[in-house]
């Protein structure tokens, strides 16, 4: 299993817990053990055709997944998965 570190405004989903574990071959399965965990948490992680949502970044082992291979990431025991929410702003 993989741990997965969950931004505060998912830990809702979590029952507060900042980190769940979760497993899955790929982030795209992870993903859905981790839904299947935790029901509704697919749904602020991914849009409606099932990519990551814009303002998602997901890393493992501290890699962005978009300059991996996005959802076909392989993920494996012991690795960690960080679910964070994109910070915009400026002046």
């Amino acid at each position: 299993m993989a741990q997965v570190r969950i931004p505060t405004p998912l830990r809702k989903y979590t029952g507060g817990a900042e980190a769940v574990q979760a497993e899955g071959a790929t982030i795209a399965a992870l993903v859905a053990d981790l839904d299947k965990r935790h029901p509704g948490i697919r749904d602020r992680i991914c849009d409606e055709s099932g990519a990551v949502r814009r303002f998602v970044n997901i890393f493992v082992n501290g890699e962005d997944i978009r300059f991996l291979q996005n959802l076909d990431t392989a993920v494996k025991a012991g690795d960690e998965v960080s679910v964070v929410p994109a910070i915009a702003g400026g002046r």
